[in-house]
């Protein structure tokens, strides 16, 4: 298996775009982890998923909860991330690669819109690159392939 690599670039709000493909990977029955920066990061993105659509449920937990095996959603920041129980897709908010990464068959990548949120990703594209996975580039904010 080759894991496939979208890249979101230009993203004004990192977590309402994570929380809207995660909702969308989830409708399609995906299986979703969720790699943030830090705690502070974390809870705001289960927040999210709470409060996004009153009228969606989005079953999520930390990958330390003794649930997470069975939920379709997974949450972790760097140092709790070296054992999702799914290998479905990944969603990296982090700034640095993903530990693993090769095990999911999809990674997706959100990148902001600040030269310190740019910088880190390039760095990721290009150890991807090295790997020779098949990438993608996509435009957030106009919502088309670069």
């Amino acid at each position: 298996m080759v894991t496939k690599v979208q890249f979101y670039h230009n993203t004004p709000d990192r977590l309402a775009l994570a929380c809207e493909l995660v909702a969308r990977a989830h409708a399609g029955g995906r299986q979703v982890a969720v790699r943030l920066a830090d705690g502070v990061q974390a809870r705001k993105l289960d927040l999210m998923m709470w409060t996004s659509d009153p009228l969606a449920f989005l079953p999520h937990v930390s990958n330390s909860s003794p649930l997470a095996a069975e939920t379709p959603v997974v949450l972790g920041a760097p140092g709790s991330d070296t054992d999702w129980p799914h290998t479905d897709v990944l969603v990296n908010l982090a700034e640095d690669m993903p530990p693993g990464f090769d095990r999911f068959r999809m990674v997706v990548e959100i990148v902001g819109q600040t030269e310190a949120e740019k910088a880190p990703a390039r760095h990721r594209w290009m150890q991807y690159k090295a790997r020779e996975l098949p990438l993608k580039a996509f435009d957030a904010e106009r919502r088309v392939a670069l």
